[in-house]
C-alpha cells in the first residue's frame, strides 16, 4: 500500500530538512512530496518574504519553488544594505547571522589615526576595518533572540585577521563577553593572536618567574584561549554562548550584547582586521 502524496508531504513537514533531503531516495512518492512547497514552507523562517525584500542580491529575483528559495538562503544572502549576512543551516534549518564591522560599535572607529576602513577582497561586505593603533580596544555587537531560531544554543564569534604589521596583541589578554537581556554578563579571557614558538621562548627568557607561574597554571588545567582558523581563511574568537527561548512570547525576544574589550593594560596594539561578528548555532558535543 502506497500512501498518498499529500499524506507523505504532511508527514515530512513535521521532520527536518535533513530527513526530507534523504527521503527522496526512498521512492518517487517521497521524492515528489519532498519537493512540494507545503513541506519547504514549514522549514523557511516565518518572515522569509521580508528577508528577501531586504536582500542586496535577490530582492528582484523570483523563485520557482519554496525548496529553491530554501537552498538560496542556505548559500547565505546579504541584507540591510550589505551590513549583514543571513543564512540557514542546510540540514537543521537553524538561522545564523553575520553582523558586518559597520554594524558593530567600535570605539574611535571613525578616527582615521586609530582605524582604517576599506574594501576588502577577502570579505563579502562592502568594507571592513583595520586597527592602526590604540590602547583602548572595545568592540560591541547586538542582536535580538527573536531574530534567531527558538530553543537553540548559539555561539557568537568575532571574525578577524592578524595583519603582518601587528604588534602588542599577545601581551595582555582581552575580555570576551555575552550578556542576554538583564541577565548576568559572562566574561572569558582570550588573547588576540596566537603565540608562536619563538615568542614563547622569548617570554620565558624575559619573564622567567611569571612564565613559571603560567606553566604551573597550565599544569592544573588552565588554557590559553586564542583565535582559531576558519574555513574561509579568517580567524575567529569565541565571545560566548547563549540559549534562545521558545519564541512564542514577548519576553523571549531579548537583546544579546556581544563584546570584546582590552582596556585595562593600556598596552598599545595594532594590526587586526575586523570583518564582523557571526552568531551561529553551536554544534552539540558528542559524548564518549
Amino acid at each position: 500500500m502506497i500512501l498518498p502524496e499529500a499524506c507523505v508531504a504532511n508527514i515530512l513537514s513535521f521532520t527536518t530538512p535533513a530527513d526530507t533531503f534523504s527521503s527522496a531516495a526512498v521512492s518517487s512518492v517521497f521524492r515528489v512530496a519532498g519537493d512540494s512547497d507545503f513541506v519547504w514552507e514549514k522549514f523557511l523562517p516565518p518572515d522569509y518574504s521580508l528577508l528577501i525584500s531586504r536582500s542586496t542580491d535577490h530582492h528582484h529575483r523570483t523563485f520557482s519553488s519554496k525548496k529553491e528559495l530554501y537552498q538560496c538562503l542556505c548559500e547565505s544572502i546579504l541584507i540591510d544594505h550589505g551590513r549583514k549576512i543571513f543564512k540557514i543551516e542546510k540540514l537543521s534549518g537553524k538561522i545564523s547571522y553575520v553582523l558586518s564591522a559597520r554594524e558593530l560599535s567600535i570605539t574611535w572607529s571613525e578616527q582615521r589615526h586609530y582605524w582604517f576602513w576599506s574594501r576588502r577582497s577577502d570579505s563579502r561586505f562592502p568594507e571592513g576595518t583595520e586597527l592602526i593603533m590604540t590602547d583602548w580596544l572595545e568592540i560591541n555587537g547586538k542582536i535580538k533572540t527573536g531574530a534567531l531560531s527558538p530553543n537553540t544554543n548559539y555561539g557568537a564569534y568575532l571574525i578577524m585577521k592578524v595583519t603582518p604589521r601587528a604588534y602588542g596583541l599577545d601581551l595582555v589578554p582581552a575580555e570576551a563577553s555575552i550578556k542576554v537581556g538583564n541577565g548576568e554578563k559572562i566574561i572569558k579571557s582570550t588573547y588576540l593572536s596566537c603565540l608562536d614558538n619563538k615568542k614563547r621562548r622569548m617570554k620565558r627568557l624575559f619573564y622567567g618567574q611569571r612564565m613559571a607561574m603560567t606553566a604551573k597554571e597550565e599544569a592544573v588545567g588552565a588554557h590559553r584561549r586564542e583565535p582559531e582558523l576558519r574555513d574561509d581563511g579568517w580567524m575567529e574568537i569565541e565571545l560566548g554562548e547563549f540559549e534562545t527561548g521558545r519564541g512564542r512570547e514577548e519576553d523571549d525576544d531579548k537583546e544579546v550584547t556581544m563584546s570584546l574589550t582590552e582596556v585595562k593594560g593600556y598596552q598599545l596594539k595594532g594590526g587586526i582586521a575586523i570583518d564582523g561578528i557571526q552568531v551561529r548555532p553551536k554544534i552539540p558535543k558528542i559524548r564518549d
